[in-house]
This record gives C-alpha cells, sequence and structure tokens, in this order.
C-alpha cells in the first residue's frame, strides 16, 4: 500500500508521498512515487502513484517514452484536465494489457490511482485524481485535498485544518503530521517521505525535500504533536454521567 497527498492552495501546490512498497511483511522495499514533468518557465507536472507497483511503473514509464512523440503527451497538453485525460488513458491501456481477462483466475489486482497536478501558463494551479479505470476527478476550493492509498488515518487532520486559503508552510505541516498519524497505524505506509511545493505562477524551480527517519523537524513535529495531543485529551472533562451514576 502507500499513501500520496496533493493539495492545491492559494499560495499553490503541495504533493507528499510515502516510498514504502510490500508484497508482505517479509518483502518491503522502497520506491520512488513522485515524478514531475517540466518545461522551463512553461509547465510544472507532478504524478503520485498508489498500487500496483508494474503497473504503476509501466504508465510512468509509457508517458515519458512518448514526451518525444508527435502526439499528445505531458509536454505538448494545452491543459492540465487534458493531461489528465492523457494519463487515464494509459491507465487503461496498460491494465488492458497486463490483465488480458486473467485477473480473476490468477487473483491478480492491476489497479493503480495518480495524484495528477502542477500548472500550465496560461490557467490556475489544478490537481486531478485519476481512478484505475481511467476516469478523474479535479480538487475544488471546497475541497482543496486529494488522498490516494491508505487515506483514512491521516485525513482527520487535514479535514480539520486544510482550507483553501491555508498557507503552504502551514500545510506542509499539516501534510507531514497526517503523514505521522498514518505511519503510526499502518505499516504498509513508511519513510521516507518525498515532499514537493509550487509557487503559484513559478514555472522554473518546486523546491523538493525528502523526510528521512532522522530528519530533524518530523522529529519535533512528531513529538510535539504527541504530547499536545495527550495534553489536550487530559484537560478535557470527564462525563457528569460517570461521575454520577444512576445506582444500578
Amino acid at each position: 500500500m502507500t499513501y500520496c497527498v496533493g493539495m492545491v492552495l492559494d499560495e499553490g501546490l503541495i504533493f507528499a508521498s510515502d516510498s514504502r512498497t510490500n508484497a508482505g511483511v517479509d518483502h518491503v522495499a522502497t520506491f520512488r512515487k513522485m515524478n514531475v514533468i517540466a518545461v522551463p518557465g512553461e509547465r510544472q507536472i507532478v504524478l503520485l502513484n498508489a498500487g500496483n507497483l508494474a503497473t504503476t511503473q509501466s504508465v510512468v514509464s509509457l508517458l515519458k517514452s512518448r514526451l518525444s512523440h508527435d502526439a499528445a503527451n505531458l509536454h505538448t497538453v494545452s491543459s492540465l484536465y487534458q493531461a489528465a485525460e492523457l494519463v487515464g488513458k494509459t491507465v487503461r491501456e496498460v491494465i488492458a494489457r497486463d490483465d488480458n481477462g486473467q485477473t480473476q483466475s490468477q487473483g491478480v489486482d492491476y489497479s493503480c490511482s495518480f495524484l495528477l497536478g502542477g500548472q500550465i501558463k496560461g490557467e490556475p494551479p489544478r490537481l486531478f485524481q485519476v481512478y484505475p479505470q481511467g476516469n478523474f476527478i479535479e480538487a475544488t476550493p471546497d475541497t482543496p485535498y486529494l488522498q490516494i492509498g491508505e487515506a483514512k488515518y491521516g485525513k482527520p487532520i487535514l479535514d480539520r485544518v486544510i482550507r483553501h486559503d491555508t498557507p503552504l508552510a502551514q500545510a506542509i505541516k499539516c501534510t507531514l503530521i497526517s503523514f505521522d498519524s498514518t505511519i503510526r497505524s499502518n505499516l504498509s505506509v513508511g519513510l521516507p517521505i518525498d515532499l514537493l511545493w509550487q509557487q503559484r505562477d513559478n514555472f522554473d524551480f518546486a523546491p523538493r525535500h525528502r523526510v528521512t527517519e532522522d530528519d530533524p523537524y518530523f522529529q519535533t513535529l512528531r513529538q510535539g504533536w504527541g504530547e499536545g495531543l495527550r495534553s489536550v485529551f487530559g484537560q478535557l472533562p470527564d462525563a457528569l454521567w460517570f461521575k454520577e451514576g444512576d445506582g444500578g
């Protein structure tokens, strides 16, 4: 499994992905799940992937190998919507090729999903979630973040904190806390975390940072968040009906 988050905010975009993949408790490996396709000065496109590793690697490889083709590709599409269409089409192509009607009989799940986001000059930053069937949805100001993979453990903190006007620095902090919560609750998600943030209308450079186990900022967040939760919990009152009792 994996966990990936994308956010589209007033100030720009944030992308984060873990790097653990496994085929059982005795076969755990590290693979980067973030890919960036850029044309300096004109576009920055980021892909995060979850699901069958062979499928996602094939999809990304095909998208990259076709960048030099005359047909529409991620270097030439005129909008992020068209980019999402292209990714969805490639997902369907790879699954149809590898499945070949054998999934049910062999018990193999070839499905995968992607977060696709960034900005192409002439339009605002955008973020899409591409499903295994190739269809997709777009993040909106009311729902400024999207998740794929093992999303449920990290979702509550995002729901409480992230708004479309959340500054990038605070959103990065919330993203890392979301990952810490997920890592603590699910062994299939693990460090390192690949993090990228992209300022609105900046097409030349998208800073990246890899968060490892000994990252001092991540450790500060992990410790402070845990201690803070315990402190606030301890300050909450006990239920009056528990103290009073009902006499049996």
